[in-house]
């Protein structure tokens, strides 16, 4: 049995994704963040020492502990998805294409949509109250120097990427998908998706998909 340890708002539903298109067993364990914070609780540092989700436990190994989004997909697919049907085989063209992709996602997407999120509450609680309006100003300044041209960098490769395709990494969905899912969702979440309807289009696929819906159902949706 896997045990998914799911914090609400997080980068775990997409392993609860990828366990529901592989039809894998699986069993959640929900955690919330701390509201004022929003931090991950300490109860995740008694899984892994660094006390951040995604992390699973794989009882039927032993209770192994893996963590990270790419290496629990990537210890997933190995482990449940020998026929390769949501990962190219070694031999394949599109095997190039779905490393980068897999890679991407949170080596150059997630880090300047995390600190876009860190600027956009400097002007908020708990921030103190003389601070916000400094706070607020700062953080315009980074969004327009860095965040914002950075952010429709990104954009715009991933809309020039899917032209003339559905998936990212082939001309069939995979785990690549799965795993730039969420900084797209996430910047649909907040409104930024902007005018692109190849990124649009991308993100309504995923959302009709039966996996994705179900995993909706059991670990809930986004709202970032």
């Amino acid at each position: 049995m896997i045990v998914v340890h799911h914090l609400e708002n997080s980068r775990s539903l997409r392993i609860v994704w990828l366990l529901e298109e592989l039809g894998v067993d699986y069993e959640i364990r929900q955690y919330a963040r701390d509201p004022k914070t929003m931090l991950a609780p300490a109860a995740l540092k008694q899984v892994h020492p660094l006390g951040k989700s995604p992390v699973i436990t794989d009882e039927d190994a032993g209770s192994r502990v893996v963590a990270e989004s790419g290496a629990i997909i990537d210890y997933l697919l190995r482990r449940f998805d020998t026929e390769h049907r949501l990962w190219p085989e070694p031999s394949s063209a599109d095997t190039t294409d779905f490393v980068f992709w897999m890679h991407h996602a949170e080596a150059s997407a997630m880090p300047p949509l995390v600190m876009n999120l860190v600027f956009s509450r400097l002007g908020k609680p708990p921030v103190p109250a003389l601070m916000r309006p400094l706070g607020r100003l700062f953080a315009e300044g980074v969004r327009k120097q860095y965040l914002g041209p950075e952010i429709r960098r990104l954009m715009d490769f991933w809309e020039h990427s899917l032209e003339g395709r559905e998936w990212f990494a082939g001309e069939r969905f995979s785990a690549a998908d799965i795993q730039m899912s969420f900084p797209l969702l996430a910047l649909e979440g907040r409104g930024q998706l902007g005018d692109n309807p190849q990124l649009g289009a991308f993100v309504e696929r995923c959302r009709q998909r039966p996996g994705y819906v179900r995993a909706v159902e059991r670990g809930g949706e986004l709202s970032l």
